[in-house]
């Protein structure tokens, strides 16, 4: 099967790579930016341009694989009847692709890309959508040449499992960010609090986020809190911050 990547970003780069070392040939990757297009092409060993009318028409399947608010828009510039036409969102329909292609359909890997790390795919859940049995079977197998966890979902669960991933994830990593600007503020290293990240990391997976939650919130411990607060007096949106999820812990444990 012949596939082309509309899209050079962290999920394209990840995913055409895991895509190429599990044997698939790709055929080329087109990017609005010509530079990134020829950047990843030059790593997949295939053609790169930034030109829709210059895209390869032989491509049995065209993955799109770029910001949610464009995928409708190039969608709309497609003509690839007959073809099949996926994206890898999250929180998209399958629906904004129908003017490009009568086939179409989602390929999902719940997971955060960089592309400065490449990951190993055999441990990233894929969730697949289709309009059509024939396409879903083909958007599976493509999924397991490099995923061992392969899960149909309709758009209404998938939609659920991008705002859980921003909860334990996008949030999560900002609270990090935040944690760094406050350790710097001090002069302290965000090294200091590596192993404990790591901990909590680790103990999610043999015990329930719920159970492992430790904390002065989760103590509700009032007098902590409130020297934490005054701690960060001058820093008003960290504060609320700060407040904010202390109430929601206490609420989870002392109804």
């Amino acid at each position: 099967m012949k596939i082309a990547f509309l899209g050079a970003g962290n999920v394209a780069t990840n995913m055409a790579l895991a895509f190429k070392n599990a044997g698939l040939d790709l055929v080329q990757v087109y990017n609005h930016r010509i530079e990134s297009a020829s950047e990843l092409a030059a790593k997949l060993g295939c053609n790169a341009t930034d030109s829709i009318a210059d895209l390869n028409p032989d491509a049995d399947c065209y993955i799109i694989a770029i910001k949610d608010d464009a995928i409708q828009g190039l969608a709309i510039q497609l003509e690839l009847r007959g073809k099949l036409v996926v994206h890898t969102s999250g929180s998209v329909s399958m629906e904004v692709l129908k003017p490009a292609s009568s086939r179409v359909g989602v390929l999902y890997p719940l997971q955060t890309f960089s592309k400065q790390r490449l990951l190993d795919f055999t441990t990233i859940p894929f969730f697949i959508e289709a309009g059509d049995s024939h396409s879903l079977s083909i958007i599976e197998s493509l999924a397991r040449r490099v995923s061992q966890s392969v899960i149909v979902t309709s758009y209404e669960q998938r939609k659920i499992l991008h705002l859980s991933a921003v909860f334990a994830c996008n949030f999560v990593n900002h609270l990090y960010d935040l944690s760094v600007g406050l350790l710097a503020e001090h002069n302290l290293s965000f090294e200091a609090l590596q192993p404990l990240i790591l901990e909590t990391a680790l103990k999610i997976q043999s015990i329930s986020p719920h159970e492992g939650q430790t904390g002065p919130a989760r103590r509700n411990d009032q007098e902590v809190m409130t020297k934490h607060l005054q701690l960060l007096s001058n820093n008003p949106p960290l504060q609320y911050i700060y407040q904010l999820l202390s109430d929601s812990i206490v609420k989870s444990f002392h109804k």
